[in-house]
């Protein structure tokens, strides 16, 4: 293989079962089926994984992938963020990937499509560690929302959940949000899961923001659709109404 030449990535999906804000929610029913298995149907529709695995800290979990035919691995429940769980799932599967893409558990709701446009991206901007996509949505002072700074060479300077940039002169109607897929070059997974926690990281509760202290390089790109996470309580609540009308459910709702 040429050196730096991206031929293969792993989707890894971490979910912890007792999450913070809302406990159990990768086994929360949406529709007829448990919110972690949507999102890992979801992710094999992606045309460019050539694997997809849940990464669980839980028997419970494992045993509904196994009923819905997932593939999964148990990791520590030590973690504190899934960025660390999917390096430690990572050790456990054949090492012939040299692409890994985190997807965050708690998007039930998300589109293979970002996937692929993530796979695509990062394998044409190879000098980056990772490439952390983005939505251009409308403003909004909500916290669950996190946004991305970057320069205009679209390197990303700051993630965070406070109202930046502060609108103290000029006004804005729009921000751009974290978009929970998230590609990592191999080596810079490792180095990431070798560094202990930032203070940044513990202030804004963004695992990323390690990422940031520790130099590595992070390039953004404006994605298209829309991203759902299920963070809180209405959060489910909004997602089962979703779901009702969502075409791709359709697909593999009875896989």
């Amino acid at each position: 293989m040429a050196v730096g030449l991206m031929r293969k990535a792993v989707g890894l999906i971490p979910t912890r079962l007792n999450s913070k804000r809302l406990p159990r929610k990768s086994l929360k029913i949406l529709g007829s089926l448990p919110v972690i298995i949507h999102t890992y149907r979801r992710a094999v529709l992606a045309k460019k994984l050539e694997d997809v695995y849940i990464c669980c800290d839980s028997e419970e979990v494992m045993s509904a992938a196994k009923k819905y035919n997932a593939k999964a691995i148990i990791t520590s429940k030590q973690h504190q963020c899934g960025t660390d769980r999917i390096s430690e799932a990572l050790k456990k599967i054949e090492n012939k990937f040299d692409q890994i893409i985190n997807i965050q558990g708690d998007e039930p709701l998300i589109d293979p499509k970002n996937i692929d446009r993530v796979v695509k991206f990062h394998r044409k901007n190879k000098n980056y560690d990772i490439i952390l996509p983005n939505l251009k949505i409308n403003f909004t002072k909500d916290p669950h929302i996190v946004r991305l700074i970057f320069n205009k060479n679209k390197e990303v300077i700051y993630i965070t959940r406070s109202q930046t940039p502060y609108q103290f002169i000029k006004k804005t109607k729009k921000l751009y949000k974290h978009l929970s897929i998230v590609s990592f070059k191999p080596n810079a997974l490792k180095r990431y899961s070798q560094n202990p926690q930032s203070q940044l990281e513990l202030i804004e509760d963004i695992e990323l923001l390690r990422a940031i202290d520790i130099g590595l390089k992070i390039k953004t790109f404006t994605s298209k659709g829309d991203s759902f996470s299920i963070d809180v309580p209405k959060n489910l609540i909004q997602a089962r109404k979703k779901i009702i009308t969502d075409k791709l459910y359709k697909i593999y709702k009875n896989d």
